[in-house]
């Protein structure tokens, strides 16, 4: 179990390095969902998603011979873009495997960031395993790493340095990467807050793990919110999760795009679906605000082609 010393010592490696994402209030969400709501805006982060708190932070502990022989790693698309540009800042060569339905921007993205991208059909993780073996690169996986989830924590110390009055902190969950780094942070600093995970119930891999009680494995994962369709729960994100999350609610497809909509107008935020999932609980009343809330907004990497503007 990483310390808090760890989580310290992977934000100092990233500052300056990174975006200090602000907080935002809405009077607007506050009259609708009736509470006290800020908005952490992660979707202003360097590659548009908070992706590259934990990425960067592993990139920066690579041995030189890791380096040398480079890195690869498998995505929806944010782990993608996210590595690609911390390869690229660090002097790394990158591979990503992304599967061809992924999100045309996502793609596009992490080629622009100079990494080679493997789109293949089928199962994912065994087509990065080939390719890594093959290829014999650095195997960087997207959530399930202790470096991965300490750079995630920046996040959590961010959130209550900027409002030490939180009560409840909102976190879109997919594999388990930002709400077990987030949750680590702020339980270790502040135990009273409440931290608690949203997940699509299409891709609900992290509940099913905490009913079961063992990090669990989906036949299938797909979701409108494609950066929380994680098939697999990460083994260390669960013990993590299950020490130090309060609860996870799983939330509708239908919600997510609701709530992509409203938040989009009337914050003006262009986030995308996975960002929603918070506000998505809100709307389904399966979260009741109390005190100050957080709501990480996780990125703003939505597929625009699909915008009916």
């Amino acid at each position: 179990m990483p310390s808090l010393e760890d989580v310290r010592r992977a934000a100092a490696g990233l500052q300056g390095r990174i975006h200090r994402t602000p907080m935002l209030g809405s009077t607007a969400l506050d009259e609708i969902f009736g509470g006290r709501l800020t908005l952490k805006a992660e979707l202003f982060q360097k590659t548009g998603s908070f992706k590259v708190r934990g990425l960067l932070h592993k990139t920066l502990q690579l041995t030189p011979e890791e380096r040398e022989r480079g890195v690869i790693t498998v995505s929806a698309g944010n782990a993608a873009g996210a590595l690609a540009w911390a390869a690229r800042d660090a002097g790394v060569p990158a591979t990503v495997v992304m599967a061809k339905t992924a999100v045309p921007a996502k793609i596009d993205a992490a080629r622009a960031y100079g990494a080679q991208v493997e789109l293949v059909e089928g199962d994912l993780i065994a087509a990065y395993e080939s390719i890594r073996d093959e290829r014999k690169l650095t195997g960087v996986h997207p959530f399930d790493d202790l470096d991965v989830i300490t750079g995630h924590g920046s996040l959590g110390l961010e959130l209550l340095a900027d409002s030490p009055d939180i009560d409840t902190v909102l976190v879109p969950v997919g594999g388990g990467g930002l709400i077990s780094g987030v949750a680590l942070a702020v339980k270790l600093l502040k135990p009273t807050i409440r931290v608690i995970g949203i997940e699509p119930e299409t891709a609900d891999v992290v509940s099913r793990s905490l009913e079961a009680g063992s990090a669990q494995k989906l036949p299938t994962a797909k979701s409108v919110a494609d950066g929380l369709a994680a098939p697999v729960c990460g083994t260390h994100n669960f013990a993590i999760i299950q020490q130090y999350v309060d609860q996870v609610v799983r939330v509708s497809e239908a919600a997510l795009i609701e709530a992509t909509r409203l938040v989009m107008s009337r914050t003006k935020l262009a986030l995308e679906p996975a960002a929603a999932a918070p506000f998505a609980a809100l709307l389904e009343g399966k979260i009741e605000l109390h005190g100050l809330t957080a709501a990480v907004v996780s990125g703003g990497n939505l597929d625009v082609a699909k915008l009916n503007l």
